[in-house]
């Protein structure tokens, strides 16, 4: 087993729920949650930066769907964008044991994967738009490699960091993740005081008026 190295931003996004970035997300007005992705169990969490896999469907020359595992580093989330298909799988019960073995972080495809019990057995995180049995070979093939991909309509490039939990996917570009991750540590230590002052009985309406809490999404100029 491979181990990833400390990367300081990661470690702290990883105290922070996928709400709670989107929040940011919307603050700062950055598009970067992911629709209609969703993890295979809800207990599995990703916090990583994006290795990006490009699929195209298969022409004449019959491509290979996965060969690219090796290359991915401890740590790094796989983001396969295969155009949101739903027919044609690109990642498998051999792609799950290898990227488990290698440390890999995690994998979230625009498109569907099998062999979901392995993923279960082994407890890798997978996140995508479903399950279905049918092999991508000979219909899908990579065709790029840490190039821009579009993952639930939002764009991923190399190096962004993808955080996933029961709610779904979100991505913050590298370009602004100080900025985001300082929103985002605002609106959660804003929403605990909330929290806390509700358990100690304080009314709700008070004590939202009281943190700000209308005014923790809302864009700032």
């Amino acid at each position: 087993m491979h181990e990833a190295s400390i990367d300081d931003v990661i470690v702290q996004f990883a105290g922070l729920g996928v709400t709670t970035i989107s929040d940011a997300l919307d603050r700062l007005g950055i598009d970067g949650q992911c629709f209609g992705i969703r993890p295979l169990d809800y207990r599995f969490r990703i916090c990583g930066r994006a290795f990006t896999v490009l699929m195209r469907p298969v022409a004449q020359a019959k491509g290979t769907v996965g060969d690219f595992i090796d290359d991915v580093s401890p740590g790094q989330v796989v983001a396969i964008d295969n155009g949101g298909r739903l027919d044609a799988t690109v990642w498998g019960d051999i792609l799950t044991l290898a990227a488990s073995r290698r440390g890999i972080g995690g994998t979230v495809i625009d498109g569907v994967c099998r062999d979901s019990r392995r993923s279960l057995e082994l407890s890798y995180p997978i996140f995508s738009r479903g399950v279905y049995m049918r092999t991508g070979k000979d219909r899908v093939q990579a065709d790029a490699y840490q190039v821009a991909v579009t993952i639930g309509g939002v764009r991923v490039e190399p190096g962004d960091v993808l955080v996933g939990d029961a709610d779904g996917v979100v991505v913050v570009p590298r370009s602004r993740e100080e900025e985001v991750l300082a929103a985002a540590k605002e609106i959660a230590e804003a929403e605990d005081r909330i929290k806390e002052a509700v358990r100690q009985g304080l009314r709700l309406d008070e004590a939202r008026r009281q943190f700000g809490y209308f005014q923790l999404q809302r864009r700032r100029e």
